[in-house]
């Protein structure tokens, strides 16, 4: 494995039963993340970018071929084993947020330390993180009474706390109206920046794909294209970015 790769994906099939029959969701998708880079993963609906997802999340695994994480086929580990990897390593948001409703802020963020070795202080890193996601107000107020956005940078600081090598995004502004969703967006980007994290962002918007470093696009369970951002979309958006 190259050392400059986070993650390496070879010759991945998922094969899966749909109505009495074998339905290949990925057929034979291989391809690189540099560490500290951001792909966005587009396609239509159906092209196999959840399920991908998944793979790298250590969530479910192929039916042949390897997905490896910092030289490790995780793909290949034993539950326990890939329990670990995925609560040291890996950081995942999702589209419905995934908070829990009984917890306030401050205990959903610090929850996922209390598995790992930070368990001993684990609020104290949840309200440092918080801090950095702008919620120092919010400590105390249950998922209910949070904004869509303050909801989703919940998330993002749960999925970071523990201080993940690898963030990976499953449309994370769905659900969100398109100026929450820029700030939503500025924040992974900021994230990204000053943790220099990995990031895996599925999305079917352009203007979200925008904020990655590279697009691999998806169709049929394939990947049909794989070029920088800036190729992909329109000049006046490509500047705004920069």
């Amino acid at each position: 494995m190259n050392p400059q790769n986070l993650i390496e994906v070879v010759d991945v099939h998922r094969n899966l039963p749909v109505g009495g029959r074998i339905l290949g969701v990925l057929n034979g998708v291989t391809f690189n993340v540099a560490a500290g880079e951001w792909v966005a993963l587009t396609g239509p609906s159906g092209s196999g970018k959840s399920t991908l997802l998944g793979l790298l999340a250590g969530i479910d695994r192929p039916t042949s071929g390897s997905v490896f994480l910092e030289g490790i086929e995780i793909s290949a580990l034993p539950e326990a084993k890939l329990a670990q990897v995925r609560n040291r390593k890996i950081g995942i948001v999702f589209q419905a947020f995934n908070l829990i409703a009984s917890m306030n802020v401050l205990e959903n963020v610090a929850a996922p330390l209390y598995i790992g070795p930070h368990r001993r202080n684990a609020r104290e890193l949840a309200r440092k993180m918080l801090a950095q996601v702008g919620l120092t107000d919010r400590l105390d107020h249950l998922p209910h009474q949070l904004s869509g956005g303050e909801q989703q940078r919940v998330a993002i600081a749960r999925a970071l706390v523990g201080g993940p090598s690898l963030l990976l995004a499953d449309e994370p502004t769905g659900n969100l109206d398109s100026a929450t969703s820029t700030q939503v967006l500025s924040l992974i980007r900021d994230m990204h920046r000053e943790l220099n994290l990995t990031v895996v962002m599925v999305t079917h918007d352009p203007q979200v794909a925008a904020y990655a470093d590279r697009q691999i696009h998806l169709r049929d369970g394939r990947l049909v294209d794989e070029l920088p951002v800036f190729e992909n979309i329109p000049a006046g958006i490509a500047r705004g970015l920069q």
